[in-house]
């Protein structure tokens, strides 16, 4: 997920890569008015206002940290309220200004702007995902489509475009360095594509939709929590339940005792597939657990989202049309990497063969193992994780239950994650217990660089909750910035199983790579090195913000890095070479369904926002269906990672035609380790290239050249085909 700036903070409500927290719906009670923008009914002098809302002033903490012990849900509405106004007068006194325009009185003046409101929405919006409750929702709901008419009021101000259009006319002649001219140019494309050209008449439309839009994709969230929490699977009989380990038993009991329901319950993630179909014996309670998850968001009931989203997906149609283009895929790729959607498209129907051959090769392999069982019935959806972790033992004698003792939270976040950035960049970090925290299990570190000086906060949330939106993510509550003098404070969100009292926190290969992914996203963050907050850290296209924590995912699997993390919990010891050479081998493993359901959802983003201006589809499932079989990519076995109904991240996120985007990060991603591979590997002097040209750059130049200027030439895409398994691997020593 990117930082909040001036572009960024009206779709910072959702995450780049995650779908929404388990919160219970109840309904909350109207906030009482406020008597002013920051003031409460007693406060009567500003000073007061300071000390009665925490967000007045830029936090007294280290970093300007948030001073979670002093923030309260009552203080969100009215800072971000006064923010807005405050907001409104900066841009006004540019406006008002009678000089020429110039970048230093219009472009950087502009980046000034905003910093109560972003102080406030950062950690307002870090909450609705991380630790929400129904006041934080309601809110939620009620600032969208403000936020959206605050925007509004700023790209379509016809003063500020022409100062802003001026200065970008006069660029080639202003002495601007190369980070300036960017900006410029980064600027004014914001600008032209929020509707600055357009009519009056037609802003006045584009103001109704963006309201509408805002209002839409808020209350879609709220149906996909709220069915999210209606999906859960209650099981009475425990002997259900055969087939779990005792960090899965444990959590479906605290979810039933939390909701107050008989024996377990099975909560839902964000995915159509869930964790638990690997493990459970009963194959009926396996068909329940799937049925639920794809039955989300089209039970008929008031949690159907059916009918909103596509409300969601005309409106975002006729708001391109409006713009000038084709339909919203169009729109949004305009200023991405891959800028139209038919080269997106075009890497994704090309994978497609190879993917789904090897989906029905496992298919096939699968089979052999029910009917070897005497199962006497075909492999469906609901039986592939049961079935594929049976053949993964069988050939790579691989059993998760092996591994995990191997991997304990802190030792691979200490001897893993800390280690690799330490070895690579030179980075320490140290534990701070004095800073407040959101919430008992959030954990904060301080930052210092490769000469002992502290640079950077990094705030860790790891457990499941809740009241925690599903998956994982990186933000940050203070965005690097010279022109600001800030320093980075970022945060990383995961949702592992939290352990028993008294027993260590043991994880599976994959929370492994979430946690080296998500902190290569942390790493964007802290080690930007930018003047302007638009260009800091994570403030990079769609299609290359996944390159960076793509590419650390890479080091779960160092040899280096792996000897060092992969300790027995209990003895110390090494995992076994043997046990490492089977967990290596076994990374291609299920890449068919992988790959396929992946690019299933991707092509269904492209074929939802590749609709044209006009009616919609009157069934969105039959839709769905339809776009599935177009792109050949229909296997009942492998039904899409997201369904339509549940696929937050382009119905409430900002992944709009961008979830093509992980694949497009990928190829980088992959080529970029080939070249690691090529010049020696994991050294001080290649990770400090990857920081000077990478890592520090944040959106100060085009993606494109910038991945160029590192690898020395265009990526290629043969290195994702190895690493997926889908093409054989290099030959020894290229």
């Amino acid at each position: 997920m990117r930082p909040i700036s001036l572009s960024l903070l009206f779709t910072a409500t959702v995450a780049v890569a995650a779908a929404r927290a388990t919160a219970q719906q109840t309904t909350p009670q109207k906030p009482q008015p406020q008597q002013g923008p920051l003031q409460n009914p007693a406060a009567t002098s500003m000073e007061e206002a300071v000390r009665a809302n925490p967000f007045a002033a830029p936090s007294p903490l280290p970093y300007q940290a948030p001073p979670f012990d002093r923030i309260k849900n009552a203080n969100f509405g009215p800072a971000i309220e006064a923010g807005m106004l405050q907001q409104l007068g900066e841009v006004t006194r540019i406006t008002a200004d009678q000089s020429a325009p110039t970048f230093a009185n219009t472009i950087e003046a502009l980046e000034k702007t905003g910093a109560l409101l972003t102080r406030a929405s950062k950690v307002f919006f870090a909450m609705t995902q991380a630790n929400t409750d129904p006041e934080l929702q309601q809110l939620q709901q009620q600032l969208a489509p403000r936020l959206a008419a605050h925007k509004d009021a700023i790209y379509l101000d016809q003063k500020l475009f022409a100062r802003v259009d001026a200065v970008f006319a006069a660029r080639e002649q202003a002495g601007l360095d190369a980070e300036q001219l960017w900006l410029v140019e980064r600027i004014h494309r914001d600008f032209v594509r929020a509707g600055a050209k357009l009519s009056a008449e037609q802003q006045q439309q584009l103001r109704e939709m963006n309201k509408a839009l805002s209002s839409a994709t808020t209350e879609f969230q709220k149906l996909l929590l709220a069915a999210r929490n209606e999906g859960a699977v209650a099981v009475a009989d425990p002997a259900q339940l055969a087939g779990l380990d005792e960090p899965a038993l444990a959590a479906a009991a605290a979810a039933a005792k939390e909701r107050g329901v008989a024996g377990h319950l099975l909560a839902l993630q964000n995915t159509t597939q869930q964790p638990v179909l690997a493990s459970l014996r009963d194959r009926d309670l396996r068909a329940r657990v799937l049925a639920a998850s794809m039955a989300r968001g089209s039970s008929g009931g008031q949690n159907d989202s059916r009918r909103l989203l596509l409300r969601i997906a005309a409106l975002r149609a006729e708001k391109a049309k409006l713009l000038g283009y084709q339909d919203w895929a169009a729109y949004a790729l305009d200023d991405q990497m891959a800028g139209t959607p038919q080269k997106a498209i075009s890497l994704l129907t090309d994978l497609v063969p190879a993917a789904t051959q090897k989906a029905r090769g496992e298919i096939a392999r699968m089979q052999q193992e029910i009917d070897r069982d005497g199962g006497g019935f075909r492999l469906t959806a609901a039986d592939w994780q049961f079935y594929a972790e049976r053949v993964r033992k069988a050939e790579y004698d691989l059993d998760e239950a092996a591994i995990r003792p191997y991997f304990e939270l802190d030792r691979v976040l200490r001897d893993g994650v800390f280690f690799m950035a330490h070895e690579l960049y030179g980075l320490s970090f140290a534990q701070r217990t004095d800073l407040p925290v959101y919430h008992p299990d959030v954990r904060v570190f301080e930052v210092s660089d490769q000469d002992g000086k502290p640079f950077a906060l990094w705030y860790c949330d790891y457990f499941e909750r809740g009241n925690k939106s599903g998956g994982a993510w990186m933000d940050s509550f203070v965005d690097q910035s010279l022109l600001l003098g800030t320093k980075p404070v970022v945060f990383n969100v995961c949702n592992f199983t939290a352990p028993a009292p008294g027993q260590p926190a043991l994880l599976n290969f994959d929370d492994v790579t979430t946690m080296f992914h998500e902190f290569g996203h942390a790493l964007h963050g802290m080690l930007s090195n930018v003047r302007y907050p638009t260009q800091s850290g994570t403030n990079v296209p769609r299609d290359f913000v996944e390159f960076p924590s793509q590419f650390h995912e890479h080091f779960a699997t160092e040899p280096h890095v792996l000897a060092h993390y992969a300790r027995h919990h209990a003895t110390g010891a090494p995992m076994p070479a043997e046990l490492v050479e089977r967990l290596l081998r076994a990374k291609t493993f299920n890449q068919g369904y992988a790959t396929t359901e992946y690019l299933a959802a991707a092509l269904l983003d492209m074929a939802w926002h590749s609709l044209p201006a006009g009616p919609a589809p009157q069934d969105a499932l039959a839709f769905e269906q339809q776009a599935l079989q177009r792109y050949h990519v229909d296997l009942a076995e492998v039904p899409p990672r997201y369904r339509s109904t549940y696929f937050a991240h382009i119905f409430s996120g900002e992944y709009a035609a961008g979830y093509y985007a992980y694949l497009w990060s990928e190829v980088l991603d992959d080529d970029a380790w080939e070249w690691f591979v090529e010049h020696g590997g994991m050294t001080r002097a290649n990770g400090q290239r990857f920081r000077d040209m990478v890592l520090s750059r944040g959106g100060t130049m085009d993606a494109a050249a910038m991945f160029r200027a590192f690898r020395g030439r265009d990526p290629s895409v043969e290195p994702l085909l190895r690493e997926r398994g889908l093409q054989p691997a290099a030959p020894v020593g290229r």
